[in-house]
């Protein structure tokens, strides 16, 4: 059986994004951080989103660009600490921010691809981060219920990828792309490398592409990414 071709172009696959989508975006700080595909995203336009990512990235970089472009009306994080952009827009109230303990965040992607409602947890008890979340007694502790989050969209960033998507990324950009190319409707992926079916040995796979719709080839690798070194 041949395998389809998932290749296409940055431009094509991104115009599948409408207004009010959700939106997951790999990376941390800046390994695995799809910055290609973020750009083409400011490029396309769509507004009101909600965007899921670790990390606002820094200044001028990242999922900064969408911020400016005033495409983001939600984001759900783990922090903005290095970007004080994006602080000032949450302090005015130009965008909402959800902040989500690190783990907990990768949980609920992950309860969110293996098709669970979502996961019990103690952290946070007592804490900001408790507000508005159902509290359930377990053994006889509190637990906060975290449901689970998926995406009309994830945005990928890989190493290596075949044209049927299957994906290797490098070191620490695996992060939390794998998880959350399980967690969404649709699947864009941008590749350093595409290399021919076959061209990937099994056991390099971290991402099976039954997993992705639709596999970038990038041509070059802007400055965004040169803090990653090899």
């Amino acid at each position: 059986m041949k395998l389809p071709d998932k290749t296409c172009t940055m431009e094509g696959a991104i115009a599948r994004i409408r207004d009010g989508d959700t939106v997951m975006v790999g990376g941390f700080g800046v390994p695995g951080t799809p910055m290609s595909l973020i750009h083409a995203l400011v490029a396309h336009g769509a507004r009101d989103l909600t965007v899921i990512k670790n990390d606002a990235n820094e200044p001028g970089m990242g999922i900064d660009h969408l911020l400016h472009s005033g495409q983001v009306a939600r984001l759900i994080t783990t922090h903005l600490g290095l970007n004080a952009h994006a602080i000032g827009l949450m302090n005015a109230g130009e965008i909402e921010v959800e902040f989500t303990a690190q783990g907990i965040l990768a949980e609920r992607i992950r309860a969110g691809g293996a098709g669970i409602a979502g996961v019990l947890s103690d952290v946070g008890i007592g804490t900001e981060l408790a507000r508005g979340k159902q509290i359930v007694e377990v053994a006889g502790k509190p637990h906060l219920v975290e449901t689970a989050l998926r995406a009309d969209v994830a945005l990928i960033h890989a190493d290596r990828a075949d044209p049927f998507g299957n994906l290797a990324y490098c070191a620490t950009a695996r992060n939390f792309n794998p998880v959350m190319a399980s967690a969404a409707r649709c699947v864009i992926v941008e590749a350093e490398t595409v290399v021919p079916c076959g061209g990937l040995a099994a056991d390099a796979v971290h991402t099976p592409g039954v997993f992705v719709d639709h596999v970038v080839a990038l041509e070059t690798l802007t400055q965004e990414y040169a803090v990653v070194r090899r």
